[in-house]
């Protein structure tokens, strides 16, 4: 087995303040996999901001409603104990609607699959990126709810261990 190195970025208190602040602006109504989903996708994208921009602030949270997170990529994050075993997940409604060069993967590595809560200090590990074609073409599954039993929709999936290596990712 291939070993990897995922770039992390630390999730400072500043940035969960501001995550949580612009949750009234940003809230999306779609089917919740756990109570914490709207800030995890908030952090994973000032994450990436971080990573790529060298600035969390350079986010475009609350300025891409019904848009990408960033021009040709989209930012798909998941709170969860981080194995190289988890999967990029673009549910299937929304890989057919939407059509990003990019798609990232990022996992915000809580210590427990039930967390609802997500602390500063806590790791978000950006994991590669996958083509819109790559995501088109992966198989389908319900990979369920932590709140639940079945998540209600299927999702395309794609193994961490098989993204391309973020630092490959060419401009947004």
């Amino acid at each position: 087995m291939q070993t990897h190195h995922y770039p992390t970025v630390a999730i400072t208190a500043e940035m969960i303040s501001e995550a949580e602040r612009i949750i009234p602006y940003t809230h999306v109504n779609r089917t919740r996999a756990s109570a914490i989903d709207t800030l995890t996708g908030h952090l994973g994208e000032m994450a990436f901001a971080q990573y790529y921009f060298g600035d969390w602030h350079k986010h475009r949270l609350g300025q891409n409603k019904g848009d990408v997170d960033f021009p040709n990529i989209e930012i798909k994050t998941s709170a969860f104990l981080f194995s190289t075993k988890l999967h990029l997940l673009v549910r299937e409604d929304y890989a057919a609607k939407r059509k990003p060069t990019y798609y990232v993967q990022i996992i915000i590595d809580v210590k427990s699959a039930h967390a609802d809560t997500i602390l500063a200090g806590t790791n978000a590990i950006i994991c590669g990126y996958a083509t819109s074609t790559e995501v088109d073409s992966a198989p389908l599954k319900d990979f369920g709810s932590k709140i639940g039993k079945e998540g209600g929709y299927r999702c395309r999936y794609i193994s961490i261990e098989n993204l391309h290596p973020i630092g490959e990712i060419t401009s947004p």
